[in-house]
């Protein structure tokens, strides 16, 4: 095997030119291969941060009208409970579940002010205690909610970076007061996402996704919630998965337990929000299109292939002479096969791996153009090297069985 090996990069390397030009369409053919793979797992991954985040793992479950969150202001749905205590602690209890926060919240905020600045777009969120810690919040300033919060209904507010700026400019809003549709709230805290996440927009869904997040967003304690709205809601809750995948199975059954104080027929229904499933919706979408590429760019490996298998079928005409020489001193069929294989799949195996280096740098070069994401697949260069092996055994077959079945009388005697 390594005198063949031998044999096949002296012959490739007798006639530099010839192979290369040879190579270029497996060259061509893997390097379309792996930029448009490298692109789809880059937008596969994006889709899936973009989603899912830097790794929270948190499920929401609302109430939903239809394909809608219901809307509040509209007033109290018809036939649906105040979600238990026992309803809770039995979600909080489920085993993919790390620990679970209820809430009530207004999406789009106004009235909301501190002395000359006046804040009209905004979300508020009644929470409990635990909806730092399962939303991925840190307070960066100040302090949390702490229980006496609660339990005196104390008017208290935490607020995001936004709020702060919107609403106190450059001062430190700590010990300030927020005023809520009239209602006076001191600002106890500063609050931030525990990460750095910040999604990419890419498209009008996107921007829908997450342009709530680019208002603000403030907290205060459930128990204060009635003091702004005069009545007590139906909660929403958010549910922080031990693992990634399983956020669909608690998001599942965190919603049928949620949907217990569905007391009546009605057209409101808790759902969850399942976005690894959303996540796999986007990627298939976009997978589909790119799937189609992979297969135009297989063309150029069969051009390749076929450019392979007629330079061998030349190589073996102008070396019917070596051939017969070789068979006529003892040389067995399969030797000579073996021979002209091993050079066929040297010849796509190197055009295989300059078309890796060439799909990489390709990748690059789009990705700096258009701004889609890139992640290079290893298990893709692998299988590109390999593919591009398995065309040059495939395409050289033909000549290197051409080869073996010569007379060694008639190529002795062939100039």
């Amino acid at each position: 095997m390594l005198e063949n090996l031998i044999y096949a990069v002296q012959g490739i390397w007798s006639h530099k030119l010839r192979s290369f030009l040879t190579m270029l369409g497996v060259i061509i053919g893997i390097a379309s291969i792996i930029a448009i793979v490298s692109t789809i797992k880059g937008t596969n991954d994006q889709i899936m941060q973009n989603l899912i985040g830097a790794g929270n793992n948190a499920v929401t479950i609302s109430l939903m009208q239809g394909d809608s969150e219901y809307y509040m202001d509209s007033g109290l749905p018809s036939g649906v409970a105040v979600v238990s205590d026992e309803q809770k602690e039995a979600i909080r209890s489920l085993p993919d579940a790390a620990d679970a926060s209820f809430y009530v919240k207004r999406s789009y905020m106004d009235g909301v002010e501190s002395g000359e600045n006046t804040l009209n777009m905004g979300s508020i969120y009644g929470v409990d205690m635990h909806y730092l810690s399962t939303c991925g919040y840190i307070v960066s300033a100040g302090r949390p909610f702490v229980e006496k919060d609660y339990t005196e209904f104390r008017k208290v507010i935490l607020i995001d970076d936004k709020i702060a700026k919107s609403l106190f400019d450059s001062r430190d809003p700590l010990g300030l007061t927020v005023t809520v549709h009239a209602e006076p709230f001191i600002v106890v805290g500063v609050i931030r996402k525990a990460d750095n996440f910040q999604p990419v927009i890419n498209s009008f869904s996107d921007y829908m996704t997450y342009h709530q997040e680019e208002y603000g967003t403030m907290l205060i304690p459930s128990a204060a919630w009635p003091i702004i709205f005069a009545y007590d809601e139906p909660e929403n809750c958010v549910v922080r998965a031990k693992t990634t995948e399983g956020m669909s199975t608690v998001g599942k059954d965190a919603e049928k337990i949620m949907n217990q104080s569905i007391v009546s027929a009605s057209d409101v229904k808790y759902k969850a929000e399942d976005l690894l499933e959303k996540a796999r919706n986007k990627q298939e979408l976009s997978a589909s299109t790119n799937n189609l590429l992979i297969w135009v760019a297989s063309i150029a490996l069969l051009v390749g292939g076929i450019g392979v298998m007629n330079i061998m079928l030349v190589s073996v005409t102008e070396r019917t002479a070596e051939i017969g020489l070789k068979k006529a001193l003892g040389a067995r069929k399969r030797v000579i096969l073996l021979q002209f294989l091993t050079e066929s799949a040297m010849l796509t195996s190197i055009g295989g791996i300059l078309g890796v280096a060439a799909g990489i740098i390709l990748a690059y070069v789009v990705s700096r153009m258009t701004g889609t994401p890139v992640a290079i697949s290893v298990p893709a260069i692998i299988l590109g090297v390999g593919f591009s092996m398995l065309i040059g055994i495939i395409f050289g077959l033909l000549p290197s069985i051409k080869a073996a079945n010569l007379n060694p009388i008639e190529a002795l005697r062939r100039e």
